[in-house]
């Protein structure tokens, strides 16, 4: 929780600083950050088009992790704390019988993303989404990248989220990488406020992160307990 803290502090008090404050605050803030002891690392990668990564270690093999990427949506006690998440379908799903690959798509609709008023002006308050994901069971790696569909000539949000065998330890912890990146469209209404509203987003997707990965941990958890036959 840490790291959401301090990445939330920096957006509201960005908000009162020139861009070239905003950067040199922002980046200060991320050394301190990735120099704690801390399983998140944040790094903003193009603050023109508001995109930043992060990354963090769930202390689970990768098996257990992707498990729980599946179910994550699924289990209704999850909804609660993914109140952004409106439904879930999927659409297709097919396994390469030569690669082994899975190949997933799945619609998502979820709230308009950053703060009240952008719902306000564009006369919407839902956004639906496209999720496409690959497991490669062989190479143990599950790749995910979604965007929108609807809303397209307000913003544009594309996330791709990656998780690996830990390098240190492959067997016992999983690395999940985030890459995100929030577009205002320069011709549309929200363009004349595109960095404020660029800043609101940024914030929101670091904390809806931190719920799904809150999420993400009780069922690794619960999969662990249940794998040794203990419930919980």
């Amino acid at each position: 929780m840490l790291a959401e803290k301090l990445i939330t502090t920096v957006f509201k008090k960005s908000l009162a600083f020139s861009l070239c404050d905003f950067v040199g605050l922002l980046f200060h803030s991320l050394r301190h950050l990735n120099n704690l002891n801390n399983p998140l690392r944040v790094t903003i990668k193009n603050i023109m088009v508001r995109a930043y990564t992060q990354e963090y270690v769930y202390k689970h093999p990768w098996e257990r992790v992707t498990s729980a990427s599946w179910r994550k949506f699924v289990d209704p006690e999850n909804k609660r704390i993914l109140s952004h998440i409106l439904d879930v379908d999927t659409l297709n799903r097919k396994l390469d019988p030569e690669s082994g690959k899975l190949y997933t798509t799945r619609a998502i609709t979820v709230h308009t993303p950053g703060p009240w008023f952008i719902s306000k002006i564009i006369g919407q308050d839902i956004c639906h989404c496209v999720e496409s994901t690959v497991v490669d069971g062989q190479s143990r790696s599950m790749q995910l990248s979604s965007q929108n569909i609807s809303l397209q000539k307000f913003v544009e949000v594309v996330e791709k989220i990656r998780y690996d065998p830990h390098p240190d330890n492959p067997n016992e912890w999983t690395i999940c990488r985030q890459e995100t990146s929030i577009r205002i469209k320069p011709l549309s209404a929200l363009a004349s406020m595109a960095e404020k509203v660029e800043q609101r987003c940024a914030e929101r997707f670091v904390q809806n992160s931190a719920k799904g990965r809150e999420v993400m941990e009780r069922i690794c958890k619960y999969l662990e307990a249940e794998s040794r036959g203990i419930s919980l």
